[in-house]
């Protein structure tokens, strides 16, 4: 893309304010540390590791070189894995010193397109991978496919959201996806049996009506209006036979939703939340079953350690039907463009080692991208892990498009609409269809 171009297009962006988060694979929301003036004053500020000597020299006697990276991670388990992964890596090795700095996730995109057009990015970008298209076009990223990494033990979906005409800008970080959590002692105090596989809609329906009592909501989602949103209620637009273009095949979802909130089993204030407000209602007991990811499962072993909880895969249109799908999360670690991209490059290769990710994943509550490490059996012998491993089977991307922020919007403002009763399921299947049409 012409430098013109990409100016014009993060002046665009940055004009409108409203362009739409896409770290939502695994966002936390918008509860966590607190922020700075901005993002790139930080990565200018950043300081180098504690547990780092970072005036050490090299075997050549010179300083050091800076990584910075950025993310926006905000649970403790996150923060944690993302000091546990830096530490390895400046002790590999004595040319690198790696810092991350966090960038609130509300900022997070609108503070790379100011980096893109002020030139004062971190060398490494750590973001949700539907979000990684727009800003490859927008020449954020570079090419770096002459890294010693070993693509091709990618799992396919996740390291092609890395990649634009062959070329690779990154390597995939983690892959997740949401499925369906209950509270057995809730279902054992209703006399209920657990949701599983063979669940259907008018079952889950059933369900969370018979366990809506006494203040608790059957079923509560993220429906926050971001990409967050997008993340957790477009599987439903899926599973009922639509898709992110095809808005009006998937009304019956509309319909499920809106009937649900009505009757108070599906939880009407998810409008505002995100998936850790789920989560956090789930571990208080305020719901009975949460749609959400298993990042949550360590902030539950922590928080929540008596819980007694399942996890299977999300309810299916009918008995007739497939295994309902999710929708593909995860992040992705893309190497900003510079003159010199070797620190970058360096820390994705420390990443790339199958050790290495799966201590990080484990940490992290996600899946490691590389189809070895997903065979640990620390995830395929755990039950609760083994059951997101299934819903992967049937997980789809988010796009993939360049448009996807744009796409998105139009997409959770139908939700939205729906969960508020301000349309009916037809209104807003077809005004929504129409805003998804329009996107060039």
């Amino acid at each position: 893309m012409k430098k013109k171009q990409v100016m014009a297009t993060c002046l665009t962006a940055v004009m409108t304010g409203a362009m739409l988060l896409s770290g939502c694979g695994n966002s936390q929301g918008s509860t966590g540390a607190g922020t700075a003036d901005t993002a790139a004053q930080k990565a200018a500020d950043a300081p180098a590791d504690a547990s780092s000597d970072d005036s050490a020299g090299t075997s050549s006697g010179e300083a050091r070189k800076d990584v910075v990276i950025w993310d926006y991670f905000e649970t403790d388990a996150q923060k944690a894995m993302m000091q546990t992964l830096i530490d390895g890596f400046n002790g590999s090795q004595s040319e690198y010193t790696a810092s991350h700095v966090y960038v609130p996730f509300a900022d997070y995109e609108k503070q790379l397109t100011l980096g893109v057009a002020s030139g004062e990015l971190p060398d490494i970008v750590i973001m949700d991978g539907c979000g990684m298209a727009s800003f490859i076009s927008m020449d954020l990223f570079g090419d770096i496919s002459d890294a010693d990494i070993k693509w091709d033990e990618y799992i396919a979906g996740p390291m092609e959201s890395t990649m634009m005409d062959g070329k690779h800008y990154g390597i995939p970080f983690a892959t997740n996806c949401t499925a369906l959590f209950y509270n057995k002692d809730m279902f054992d105090a209703a006399n209920i049996d657990y949701p599983d596989e063979n669940t259907t809609w008018d079952e889950f329906r059933e369900m969370a009506k018979a366990l809506t009592k006494d203040g608790v909501y059957g079923f509560g989602n993220a429906g926050t209006n971001t990409d967050e949103g997008t993340f957790q209620c477009l599987q439903w637009l899926y599973t009922a036979g639509g898709s992110y273009t095809d808005i009006v095949s998937g009304v019956d979802a509309y319909t499920l939703m809106q009937d649900m909130i009505n009757e108070g089993s599906w939880a009407k204030d998810v409008v505002n939340w995100t998936q850790s407000d789920v989560n956090n209602n789930f571990m208080a007991g305020n719901i009975a079953m949460q749609q959400n990811g298993p990042w949550q499962i360590p902030g539950i072993e922590k928080d929540a350690p008596d819980l007694n909880y399942g996890v299977t895969v999300l309810p299916k249109r009918d008995a007739n039907a497939g295994q309902a799908t999710s929708i593909l999360g995860g992040e992705n670690m893309g190497a900003v463009k510079k003159d010199d991209m070797s620190g970058a490059k360096a820390f994705l290769q420390y990443y790339d080692q199958t050790e290495v990710m799966v201590a990080a994943m484990k940490q992290y509550g996600s899946f490691p991208p590389k189809t070895e490490a997903a065979q640990d059996a620390y995830w395929t012998e755990d039950p609760i892990q083994a059951s997101f491993i299934k819903q992967l089977e049937t997980s789809i991307p988010r796009g993939p498009s360049a448009a996807w922020p744009t796409y998105s919007s139009a997409i959770q403002t139908g939700f939205q609409e729906i969960m508020t009763s301000a349309k009916t399921p037809e209104q807003a299947a077809k005004d929504t269809q129409a805003a998804v049409d329009a996107i060039q």
